[in-house]
């Protein structure tokens, strides 16, 4: 996982600061200013990717996020702020569980085109959170999109209801680094294990997308279309074989593979059907299949 703390499995599972993956969520930190709390060089981002800024995404105590809305949210529904489970405060799902509808006074540092703070959002509850197929937390806000967008004069980002494609431009935008890293989606991965957590259909980056920890939760963005697509969250860190921070490729016929160095993310074009009206959870809508509790 890519949280700060990445490899200190007492911390964290992945490292967040990049991946859900590869250091769960660790304790409260200020993100540092290393050499990485820049924007990646325009040489190494995809042709598209020079116009993806840090609008509408936010920075944790320890990962990275974004507001979003469904492709049918309306102006004064709540808003939502999308991270991973394992940036989850109270601790990162274990296997097999899902939570739904819990409190949270967390908050978020809503970042301008720039990477500059514009202010802090504030949620109210977590609406869903999982490590299970996926690596997903929503949280709702105590603001609804229109408030943000009239106090801010910032929008959301899209969640495509869409499959991504392999081989589209993407952009991996962190607010904890206020960094872009952009490369191409290099394809999808059946499943994805590491330590006790496994997931499904992930995306497989190409080498560019070098993530590190403190990225977990960042919006992937297809940068042809300006949707999201994807939640990064892991990356193989040492080569080994399944562990944590070290998740392993198993192909459909069972057979398992290690990538060190490459990096991952969740697909998220599952989530706009578990949303009614409202940008309200029902997990029992028509087409809905995140896990269930």
């Amino acid at each position: 996982m890519k949280t700060p703390l990445s490899g200190l499995l007492a911390v964290t599972l992945l490292g967040t600061a990049g991946a859900f993956a590869a250091a769960g969520p660790a304790a409260a930190v200020t993100a540092p200013t290393a050499p990485h709390a820049v924007r990646a060089p325009h040489a190494a981002r995809a042709p598209h990717a020079a116009t993806v800024g840090f609008a509408g995404t936010v920075a944790l105590d320890d990962c990275s996020g974004s507001v979003v809305r469904m492709p049918d949210s309306q102006g004064g529904d709540p808003a939502l702020v999308l991270t991973n489970g394992h940036c989850l405060e109270t601790g990162m799902p274990a296997a097999g569980q899902v939570i739904t509808d819990q409190p949270s006074d967390r908050t978020f540092s809503l970042l301008a085109d720039d990477g500059s703070q514009l202010g802090t959002l504030q949620a109210v509850k977590v609406v869903y959170s999982t490590m299970t197929d996926t690596d997903v937390t929503l949280y709702q806000l105590d603001s609804s999109y229109d408030s943000i967008q009239q106090q801010y004069g910032t929008a959301p980002l899209t969640i495509s209801p869409d499959h991504p494609v392999a081989g589209s431009p993407i952009a991996v935008v962190s607010g904890y680094w206020q960094t872009v890293y952009s490369c191409s989606i290099d394809g999808f991965v059946p499943q994805l294990k590491e330590g006790d957590w496994t997931w499904k259909d992930s995306v497989r980056y190409t080498s560019t997308c070098n993530t590190i920890g403190g990225t977990s939760g960042s919006p992937v963005i297809d940068t042809d279309t300006g949707l999201v697509v994807a939640v990064n969250n892991t990356g193989n860190e040492n080569g080994e074989r399944c562990t944590v921070d070290n998740p392993c490729e198993v192909d459909a016929n069972g057979n398992v593979t290690v990538h060190q160095g490459t990096n991952y993310a969740e697909e998220t074009y599952g989530i706009p059907a578990c949303f009614g009206p409202g940008t309200q959870l029902d997990l029992t809508l028509a087409g809905c299949a995140l896990p269930k509790p």
